[in-house]
């Protein structure tokens, strides 16, 4: 798949995940928060006490397995120095919110759209 491709297919599902969180009574606060050259997130939401940090994979089949596994143990621990890094420029490091590390995963075969959210995942 090409790049240009691939990123419009990663933008319909970050689109598809915020309306899907906006129905589940959650704030978008940010989207594509970038952490100087750390990385980024894709979605931070609040709901209730609770902020998540949101990594969206979205996948037109499970040929190569679910998106969820494309969810390393490195891209975690980026999520993770991410999150740290903005809750730390809205100096939420000392009162410390609940957080959640979310993966939503999106495949789109057929013409549906299949979503699954998987909170505090890691």
């Amino acid at each position: 798949m090409n790049t240009c491709r691939r990123n419009n297919l990663g933008r319909y599902g970050e689109e598809v995940a915020c309306k899907y969180l906006r129905s589940k009574g959650y704030t978008i606060l940010a989207r594509n928060y970038r952490c100087g050259r750390i990385g980024e997130i894709d979605i931070v939401a609040t709901r209730k006490e609770e902020i998540s940090f949101i990594e969206v994979k979205t996948r037109e089949s499970v040929k190569y397995g679910l998106p969820v596994e494309a969810v390393t143990k490195a891209k975690q621990r980026t999520l993770h120095k991410c999150a740290q890094y903005y809750l730390m420029g809205r100096g939420l490091l000392q009162t410390l919110p609940m957080l959640s590390f979310d993966v939503i995963e999106i495949i789109i075969e057929s013409n549906a759209v299949r979503l699954r959210h998987l909170p505090h995942c890691f």
